[in-house]
C-alpha cells in the first residue's frame, strides 16, 4: 500500500474511503487548514468524531464540490458514485407529500431533488461549510427546503416526526457509533416508515483506496473495525471514518427496530469512466463499491 504521509514507527498502514495515494492531493487545503500531518491507528469516541467531522467538512466542502458539484448535481439524487438515481431505482417507494429526513446532506442535491417531487423534505448535516453550499444551490435552483446543522446520532427532532429518511454517503460512516444513528432515525419515523442509506461497500476495507490495480490487493482484515484516522501535529483527529461489517449494520438495525428489506449492490455501470477517490471502472467491475440498505421500521 502507498501511504498518502510519513508515518512514524508505532503507526500502521490503514484504509478509508478517504485515503489516497501520494501522487493525488485532491484534499490538500483541508488538510493544510487543519494541520493534517499523518495517519494513525487507533480509536476515536463521539466527541471527537463529531468534531473532526465538522471541522473537516467545514474545511474540504469548497474543494469537494469543485471536483464533484457536476457530478451530483443541484437538484439531483444521486446515491453513489456508481450513478445509480432515486428516479430510476425507487429506493423511497412514494415521496409525494411525504415528509423526509436526509441525514448527512452536504449541499442537499437530493433533498431539493425531493421537494420538487412533491416531498416535504429536511436537509440535516453537521457540517456549516456544506450548508453554506447548500444554500447556493437553493438559490441556483430555486427550491428552498429547511437545513438543519446537527449530528446524525443526535437529531433534533420530535418522535415520529417523518414518513421516510435517507442518506446517500452521510453521516453513518463518520460517527463512533453507527447504532445509535438507527436509533435515532427509528425514533423520529412514524410506524412504517422507510430508512434507505448509501455507505461504501465495507469489503472495501480490505484493499487500499487506490483506483488503479494496486487497488485489488487485500491489505488489512475485514474484521478489523478500528477507524480511519488522520491527525495534526498534537495528535487531534482531522478526519476520522468509521468501519463495520454487513453483519454489524444488521444487527444495528434489527435492534433499533428495523427490518432489512433489501441490500442493494450496484454494479459498474457499462460506459461509465468517472473515477471518484477510490471507486473506478477497473475496480468496480470486480466488486462493489457501494450497499444501499432499504429498510421499514415496524
Amino acid at each position: 500500500m502507498t501511504e498518502q504521509y510519513p508515518l512514524s514507527a508505532e503507526e500502521q498502514p490503514v484504509t478509508g474511503s478517504h485515503s489516497t495515494d501520494n501522487t493525488a492531493t485532491p484534499h490538500a487545503a483541508a488538510e493544510q487548514t487543519l494541520g493534517t500531518v499523518g495517519v494513525t491507528k487507533r480509536t476515536a469516541g463521539v466527541v471527537e468524531s463529531r468534531l473532526a467531522s465538522r471541522l473537516w467538512w467545514d474545511a474540504d466542502a469548497d474543494d469537494y464540490h469543485a471536483e464533484h458539484g457536476k457530478f451530483l448535481g443541484v437538484s439531483d439524487f444521486v446515491w453513489c458514485p456508481e450513478g445509480l438515481r432515486e428516479e430510476e431505482t425507487r429506493l423511497l417507494g412514494e415521496i409525494e407529500g411525504r415528509e423526509v429526513l436526509e441525514v448527512g446532506c452536504g449541499s442537499a442535491p437530493c433533498a431539493r431533488w425531493l421537494a420538487a417531487q412533491g416531498a416535504r423534505p429536511v436537509a440535516l448535516d453537521i457540517s456549516a461549510g456544506m450548508l453554506r453550499h447548500a444554500v447556493d444551490g437553493a438559490r441556483e435552483s430555486g427550491i428552498e427546503v429547511p437545513l438543519v446543522q446537527a449530528s446524525a446520532d443526535a437529531l433534533p427532532f420530535a418522535d415520529d416526526s417523518f414518513d421516510l429518511a435517507c442518506s446517500a454517503f452521510g453521516g453513518v460512516p463518520f460517527v463512533a457509533d453507527s447504532g445509535a444513528v438507527m436509533r435515532e432515525v427509528a425514533r423520529v419515523l412514524r410506524p412504517g416508515g422507510r430508512w434507505v442509506f448509501a455507505v461504501t461497500h465495507p469489503m472495501r476495507w480490505i484493499f487500499s483506496d487506490d483506483p488503479g490495480p494496486g487497488g485489488l490487493t487485500v491489505v488489512q482484515s475485514y474484521f478489523d473495525r478500528t477507524p480511519y484516522l488522520e491527525v495534526d501535529g498534537n495528535g487531534r483527529a482531522t478526519y476520522v471514518e468509521h468501519h463495520r461489517t454487513l453483519g454489524d449494520y444488521v444487527r444495528q438495525l434489527t435492534a433499533a427496530g428495523m427490518r432489512l428489506v433489501d441490500l442493494v449492490e450496484p454494479e459498474w455501470p457499462e460506459g461509465h469512466t468517472q473515477v471518484w477517490g477510490q471507486w473506478s471502472p477497473l475496480r468496480g467491475r470486480l466488486f462493489p463499491g457501494t450497499a444501499i440498505f432499504s429498510c421499514v421500521l415496524d
